[in-house]
């Protein structure tokens, strides 16, 4: 039996299934080919910013290298110990711990309800909103130098002066005591955050249809129950996001306690990258502050990898 063809509009013969299924996946293998040619740059930079730098900090941290001179010596798990022995560096990995999940949990809580009031109409809304986010554009370098001198544990510091005239409170040691330079790096840093991460959920809740609130008024739901059951199970994705955000930047967080507290008093606001910063850069210590990076980024990537499953979870049981 014989397979008959129709002639195109041109004279050729019409293409059979077979040819134009040759023809569709020929197709398909050239865009694929394509698409992929479009990642090579992407992966160059990948591999040469970060997974070369990665491998060779990984080399030198069981080295003695200096940065000074070009030959570095093995000396195995020797800067690993001189680490875990060493008090500064212990407490720099507890306060950026202690930062990170303190900033991440506190912005959390406030910035939803934040996001919440700044979500309903009145006036001047739009201007409250941009008063709530223009502590996020300075950096924080900045504010903490401000707040440095807000903060002082002088008897002439801002909020020093303040209470002394209004409450008759003496000058209280904000940045001297290690708890309370401890607490005021953390609230300086929720100050700061808050309003971008509320602003970032009212993204969230202003696609959030309102027939879904209609039907709840309808059944007598009250608010407190429209906010547990609509609003907070419908914000988890933008919970996953700014936590993640939130609990990455603050593993990271060099220039807020080291223009605040300058890691003071003592080791007690010290953190992980002001401590590569001066055994690398400022000691020439490139083993032992390569070792250091080696375990911080294990760190990251075990707490990263634990929140994103806590949240993922917590998502998957909204649903």
């Amino acid at each position: 039996m014989t397979t008959l063809t129709t002639p195109t509009s041109s004279g050729a013969p019409a293409p059979t299934a077979r040819q134009r299924r040759r023809r569709s996946v020929e197709g398909g293998w050239k865009q694929i080919t394509i698409n992929r040619a479009f990642l090579i740059p992407a992966i160059v930079v990948f591999v040469f910013l970060f997974v070369v730098p990665l491998l060779q900090g990984l080399y030198w941290s069981f080295t003695d290298f200096t940065g000074y001179s070009p030959e570095a010596n093995f000396i195995g798990w020797d800067n690993y110990v001189q680490i875990l022995n060493d008090p500064s560096m212990l407490s720099g990995l507890t306060f950026t711990l202690l930062f990170a999940v303190g900033t991440t949990l506190l912005v959390t809580c406030l910035a939803i309800p934040l996001a919440v009031q700044l979500n309903k109409a009145f006036v001047g809304r739009n201007v409250v909103r941009s008063l709530w986010f223009f502590p996020a554009v300075p950096s924080m370098a900045i504010l903490g130098l401000v707040w440095s001198y807000i903060l002082s544990p002088l008897p002439s510091g801002v909020l020093n002066t303040l209470l002394s005239n209004w409450f008759g409170i003496e000058a209280v040691s904000w940045l001297s005591d290690n708890t309370l330079a401890r607490f005021s790096v953390i609230m300086v840093g929720v100050w700061a955050q808050t309003g971008w991460h509320a602003v970032l959920y009212l993204a969230y809740l202003q696609s959030i249809p309102q027939e879904y609130y209609e039907v709840a008024k309808i059944d007598g739901a009250s608010p407190r129950q429209q906010f547990f059951a609509i609003t907070l199970p419908l914000l988890m994705p933008a919970m996953v996001v700014s936590s993640f955000l939130l609990l990455t930047n603050g593993l990271k967080v060099f220039d807020l306690p080291y223009t605040l507290t300058n890691g003071g008093p003592g080791f007690a606001t010290y953190t992980i990258t002001q401590s590569l910063v001066v055994t690398g850069v400022g000691q020439g210590e490139y083993g032992l502050s390569s070792a250091l990076a080696v375990m911080f980024t294990v760190a990251v990537g075990v707490i990263g990898f634990t929140q994103l499953r806590i949240t993922s979870r917590i998502g998957r049981r909204f649903a």
